[in-house]
This record gives structure tokens, C-alpha cells and sequence, in this order.
């Protein structure tokens, strides 16, 4: 985990550039015993010849058996412990549409979902509805009122959408109204004493949202997820000496980018090449790119063992674009597993490459996948320590005590 004290110490700034390339939900599992995973079925050449070049291993998002949220994954990634800045996803979904979040503001994410007539939830996206249906779905919940607080509802992409209470007193301690699975929505149930007004406020507001969408389709109804407030914790450009660049087309991995301190770069597209000509076209201004890939994590949750391995190939085609940058550091990973057979995220570890030329040693992996990782030279970390795999590599750290 970076120690931000300690960085103070030893962060020497230069003129090297690092790549963190985050294709999102990466690990995964085989379909048959002993067979390949997504990523080791997938035709990976530039990938492979990386991993040949430099090291591989396998990264912990969070604790041993724990299935961490995109946000708690990607925070590890950046060096935070996600135990310690623990962010709800309301508050990444607000921030990363450019929502100026106060001291006084609840977020959080809502879906836009499918209930049957026992209300029962029978699509938790709604169908994955445009985001131009989303958007006129909010214009209809926005006259919505509650008593003491001021209520702000915004699209956000496809069935995704935020909802920011703002008034006094107001606690974000509640827990998710989204089930999970086949069954009613859930009432906003306050973690906290404390959060009980605001728990209930969140309750009133569904109830008049309901009322709202009953006669819709698909989107008849919605959950909520990730109560949080603002957090307050290091900028990643000062704690690691950085300036910090995000390219990513989902709001979301822009919000927690734009939490820490990166700047977001707008950019047209959602092909990893258009996220890669993103990168060259600002090359000159940053020393840090975060990029991320989402589709590897969307095809899983489907379910589709081939579609996620389309997607791990299509970043591979587009990689040589990436390379004639000549980054001095390159790590690709995940924030996650998301393995096709279980449709959701998992604890699985995450195959991590690192390519760094002139600093690497040699170890015997040929090829990036899962298998391999398991006798790379990085072994098995926590993504915590990725930073600081990057900072080492790239030189940027200089020696601790005399």
C-alpha cells in the first residue's frame, strides 16, 4: 500500500511516462476443467510479447476472499486502501458527471430496472436502455419534492442515473435497495441511528418515483446503491508526484479518477483505439495516463465467455497504437474479476503485467493470462502495492535512508 507519509520522502520527480491500462473485470474463468480463461482463450499477441518482455503476476483487489465494487477496486489501484477510503458509489457516479458535491450532500446510484406485476425485478438494467431514455425518464422524476432538503436527480448512461439529497443533518449510512437478485426492490434501511432521516427521506422518494414510472417499459421501476458523502482523502497527483491524466467513456471510473485529483480528457468514441488516440493526443502534458477499458466487465456480467474474449482482443489490436507512445511504464490489469460463469464480480486475483524496459528481470511467463501469472516474478500482491511498483520502475522513487 503506498504510505503517503513516506512518499513525501522519496517521490524525485522526472520526465518518465506511465501507462496504467484498466480493462476492467479482467480475470476470469475457464469453461471446462483445466481449460482457458477468457484472457488465455483470447488471440493476444502484443500482449504476450509484453508479458514476455517484462513481468507478470497476480493482484489482490482487496482482502483474500473479499469481492470488492469498482470503486473499492479501482481506489487499490491507485495506491488508496480501499478498507480505509471507503467511497459509495453514489458519489463516484456524481462526481464523475461533473456534479459539485458539498459537505451537506447524500449521493446515490440508482438503476433504472424491469419489476413483473408481483414487483417483483426481472431485469435489474431495465434492458440496458439508451442513455436518450434515461434522460427522459429523470426529466419526469425531477419535479419531485421532499420536505427540508433540496433533491437533484441526474442521467448518468444507459440505465444509470444519480440522486443527491442536500440539506442538514443528513448521514449516508444506508444500505443498497437493490436485492441483487429475483426479488422485490428493497427500502432504504438506515445502517445508523444517525441516517434515519435521511434513510427515510431516500423512502419517500422512491415511493413518488414509483408512482412515476409504474406505467413505463421497460423501466417501471429502480433501485439505489452506494449512499455516500464526500470523501476526504490525498490528491494522487501531489502523494505520488504525478501529473495525472483519466481516459475513460464511463462515467463512473471518471468520477473516482476525478476524486483524487486526475484531470478527465474529453475525447470522441468508446473504441479502445479512440481511448488510445486520447492518450497520444495529450501525451506531452501528463506523466500518468489511467485508462480504462469496460466492456470486459459488461460481457461478463452477461455471461459471454466469447464476447469478453472479443473484447481483451480488440484492446490488444489497438495496443501497437498505445506502444508507439514508448511509455518507460506499462501495467496492464483489472480492477476485478468477473468471471462469464458467475455474472458478477468475484475475489479471484487479477493476471497483472508490468513492462518497464531496462528494469524488469527475467521470469519464465510467456504469454498473459492467468495460468502464467502464477509464476511471474510480481507473485501475488496487493493492488495497493501497484503504485509503487509504477513509481520504482519508472524511477520516480528515490532511496530511503542514509
Amino acid at each position: 500500500m503506498a504510505k503517503f507519509e513516506l512518499l513525501k520522502e522519496l517521490v524525485s520527480p522526472n520526465d518518465s511516462k506511465i501507462v496504467l491500462l484498466v480493462m476492467d473485470g479482467l480475470g476470469g474463468l475457464p469453461r471446462e476443467v483445466n481449460g482457458p480463461t477468457e484472457l488465455e482463450h483470447a488471440y493476444t499477441p502484443h500482449l504476450d510479447r509484453l508479458a514476455e518482455e517484462g513481468n507478470l503476476g497476480l493482484s489482490q483487489p482487496a482482502g483474500t476472499g473479499v469481492t470488492p465494487g469498482s470503486g473499492p477496486g479501482h481506489l487499490g489501484l491507485f495506491g488508496y486502501d480501499p478498507l480505509e477510503y471507503v467511497i459509495g458509489r453514489g458519489v463516484l457516479e456524481s462526481v464523475g458527471i461533473g456534479f459539485e458535491l458539498g459537505p451537506k450532500d447524500v449521493a446515490a446510484r440508482g438503476n433504472f430496472c424491469t419489476v413483473d406485476e408481483n414487483n417483483v425485478i426481472i431485469d435489474r438494467r431495465a434492458g440496458r436502455i439508451p442513455t436518450s431514455k434515461c434522460v427522459e425518464l429523470v426529466e419526469k422524476l425531477r419535479p419531485i419534492t421532499l420536505p427540508g432538503v433540496e433533491v437533484f436527480v441526474e442521467p448518468v448512461q444507459d440505465y444509470r442515473f444519480c440522486l443527491v439529497l442536500r440539506g442538514e443533518g443528513l448521514d449516508g449510512h444506508i444500505a443498497d435497495t437493490d436485492p441483487q437478485k429475483k426479488a422485490p426492490p428493497l427500502s432504504a434501511v438506515a445502517h445508523t441511528p444517525a441516517a434515519e432521516h435521511t434513510a427515510d427521506l431516500f423512502n419517500q422518494w422512491i415511493a413518488k418515483a414509483r408512482e412515476i414510472l409504474k406505467h413505463e417499459s421497460p423501466a417501471n421501476a429502480l433501485t439505489l446503491r452506494g449512499f455516500a458523502s464526500y470523501p476526504n482523502m490525498p490528491r494522487f497527483p501531489e502523494a505520488f508526484g504525478l501529473k495525472s491524466a483519466c481516459v475513460a467513456v464511463y462515467p463512473m471510473y471518471k468520477g473516482v479518477a476525478r476524486l483524487v485529483g486526475m484531470d478527465v480528457i474529453s475525447f470522441e468514441g468508446g473504441k479502445p483505439e479512440d481511448e488510445f488516440k486520447a492518450v497520444a493526443d495529450n501525451w506531452d502534458k501528463y506523466d500518468f495516463f489511467f485508462v480504462h477499458i469496460k466492456y470486459t466487465d459488461s460481457r461478463g456480467e452477461d455471461g459471454d465467455f466469447e464476447a469478453k474474449a472479443k473484447v481483451i482482443e480488440g484492446v490488444d489490436a489497438a495496443l501497437p497504437q498505445l506502444m508507439a507512445l514508448k511509455p518507460d511504464v506499462l501495467l496492464v490489469t483489472g480492477d476485478h474479476s468477473t468471471p462469464w460463469a458467475l455474472k458478477s464480480h468475484s475475489w479471484h486475483p487479477v493476471p497483472t503485467l508490468l513492462w518497464a524496459p531496462g528494469t524488469t528481470r527475467r521470469d519464465e511467463c510467456r504469454v498473459f493470462g492467468e495460468t502464467e501469472a502464477l509464476r511471474g516474478a510480481l507473485g501475488r500482491f496487493p493492488a495497493t502495492d501497484l503504485m509503487m511498483f509504477a513509481l520504482a520502475h519508472s524511477k520516480r522513487l528515490g532511496k530511503f535512508g542514509a
